[in-house]
């Protein structure tokens, strides 16, 4: 008998709205405290500068805006590509980078970026209260459930939060539910694209998952086993830094003959 189909994950949809809003508003209020001299150092992220940096989170939530204002075309109009699920997301991104980086300069020059970050968070003040989650949005990506689309928010907004208090020294926090969610996300990538049940990769306090070929385990400890902290688990996921670092720096353990995970990362650039 084939195993039985894994359930996809569900998210509130309560808790991810508000997780949203409220990582958008540490990511504004720290964004409007930077000098021109901070937005002009370089984020790490091939050229983009700061200044570049910022414009993306807040074109990352404009998307939301977007996203409700432009539903997918309805059954028999012009249907221009496959759906887009939560599942397949984190791999569906890579193909869109050169547009995404090209479109951040363009909406970086187009007005200051008090101004940016007002109007979209008036947009989505306006907007988001009478969205249905069940609409099928039309994003970058193509048609996605736009209750999905605000998950990925999340790992928007987490991960890049990440890299702006790595380029500019600041400490901008994270808002629980946007955290949990980002993890998330990343965790569930990680089973898509090496399923099994042979290791355990856990990400306390916000995830747990079964992944890699091999030997099922049933009970007791399980014989592979990778232990890490969310914004370590966030940083390999998705490029920032190196399976090998981490382990040897201690902020991953990984035990058992298939818990090393290096070849399977990172999951999203």
């Amino acid at each position: 008998m084939p195993p039985a189909k894994k359930r996809a994950r569900s998210y509130d949809s309560a808790k991810i709205r508000a997780a949203v809003v409220a990582q958008f508003g540490n990511v504004r209020e720290a964004v409007g405290q930077l000098t021109p001299e901070q937005l002009a150092l370089d984020c790490g992220l091939g050229e983009w500068t700061v200044r570049e940096l910022a414009a993306h989170l807040c074109m990352a939530v404009e998307s939301v805006n977007r996203a409700i204002e432009q539903e997918w075309p309805a059954q028999g109009q012009d249907q221009r590509g496959e759906p887009v699920t939560l599942a397949g997301w984190p791999f569906a991104t890579a193909a869109h980078a050169g547009a995404i980086a090209e479109g951040v300069q363009e909406y970086a020059a187009s007005a200051p970026l008090d101004e940016l970050f007002a109007r979209t968070a008036a947009r989505l003040d306006a907007l988001l209260p009478g969205a249905d989650d069940d609409q099928v949005a039309a994003i970058r990506l193509g048609p996605m459930r736009l209750g999905d689309h605000l998950v990925t928010r999340t790992v928007e907004l987490v991960v890049h939060t990440d890299d702006l208090n790595r380029a500019t020294g600041l400490a901008v926090p994270f808002d629980r539910q946007a955290l949990a969610a980002c993890t998330r996300v990343l965790a569930d990538a990680l089973a898509v694209k090496a399923p099994g049940a042979s290791t355990e990769v856990r990400v306390p306090p916000y995830a747990v998952v079964q992944c890699v070929a091999g030997p099922r385990h049933t009970r007791g400890t399980p014989p592979n086993v990778v232990e890490t902290d969310p914004l370590t688990w966030i940083r390999l996921a998705t490029g920032r830094t190196g399976w090998r670092e981490e382990v040897e720096a201690a902020r991953v353990s990984a035990s058992g003959e298939r818990a090393d995970l290096g070849g399977l990362l990172p999951l999203m650039g």
